[in-house]
């Protein structure tokens, strides 16, 4: 899991990405008509809600889901063609876009359920592209702590929930994932109780480590960080004392591989980041993209 700056971006401020290519910025007003649509099918929920008629209000969000499809090549282009939960971009299989609260149902912990946030179901803010290897196996999930607030449409709080799932768009949350040298996602060192348990959860539910080939992907990418890591401080020494451009120039190659695998672009960088920041060295911490 990266940290996707969501903040202020649209589809008509997003620039082109070489990373995807199927990728181009709408203008104004083509956003503008796709919020006004938003806000149409979003009434036209609210009505079926007054009704009553909970069947017909959740067929209506799936015969409607083309309209959030539209987002999927932004939200790609957000993160450089990579899953935001997995940090993949084809190992984590086809990428869906994910409602990061459920739209029809939510499922709590000891497995029942209590209703979706069916006013979230066409709001742009409430999207999350995951690979569908994560997405088939969350589905409705969503539970809260014990005693936490519940945001529901006559009272919508949701920023004051207290959720499991960890969110890539909470630089908070993306942080406490970590990684370690066999390829497994595992709670930050400095996470507290509470934290690990959200973590915990996380892992399990999305299958961040479950999947078997995601695992050990991320098991060669922190082999190949530590080789860089150990040629790079190998030949830093050699040529510490001057005289020894040969020396500085592997020195360098290895210092750009480092900035390479910890970049926004490549593909698992956040387990190339906790390879160089578990070394608590501050001069390799320095050299991350």
């Amino acid at each position: 899991m990266r940290f996707i700056e969501f903040r202020d971006k649209t589809p008509a401020n997003t620039p082109p990405d070489p990373n995807v290519p199927d990728w181009v910025p709408w203008t104004q007003q083509q956003w503008q008509e796709w919020l006004t649509v938003s806000d149409q099918l979003r009434h036209a929920l609210e009505q079926l809600n007054e009704a009553g008629d909970t069947a017909t209000r959740n067929r209506f969000i799936d015969q409607n889901s083309a309209h959030w499809g539209q987002l999927k090549p932004w939200l790609k282009a957000l993160s450089k063609g990579k899953c935001w939960f997995s940090e993949v971009r084809e190992l984590y299989s086809h990428y869906d876009v994910e409602h990061f609260r459920p739209k029809k149902e939510a499922k709590n912990l000891d497995k029942t359920v209590r209703d979706g946030y069916w006013w979230l179901a066409f709001d742009y803010t409430n999207l999350r592209l995951c690979g569908n290897v994560g997405n088939r196996k969350k589905g409705g999930w969503f539970p809260l702590k014990t005693d936490s607030i519940c945001s529901t449409f006559e009272c919508q709080r949701e920023e004051m929930e207290d959720a499991y799932l960890l969110d890539p768009i909470d630089e908070a949350d993306v942080n406490l994932i970590a990684f370690d040298e066999t390829g497994n996602a595992i709670p930050s060192p400095a996470a507290t109780a509470w934290e690990k348990l959200r973590t915990e959860q996380t892992i399990e539910r999305l299958k961040l480590n479950a999947h078997i080939d995601l695992a050990e992907a991320r098991r060669k990418v922190w082999q190949q960080v530590c080789f860089d890591i150990e040629q790079y401080r190998r030949f830093k020494d050699r040529c510490s004392g001057g005289g020894n451009q040969a020396a500085r120039q592997i020195m360098n190659k290895h210092c750009l591989n480092i900035r390479r695998m910890t970049s926004s672009e490549a593909e698992l960088s956040t387990v190339a980041k906790w390879c160089v920041f578990f070394r608590e060295d501050a001069q390799l911490s320095r050299l991350v993209a």
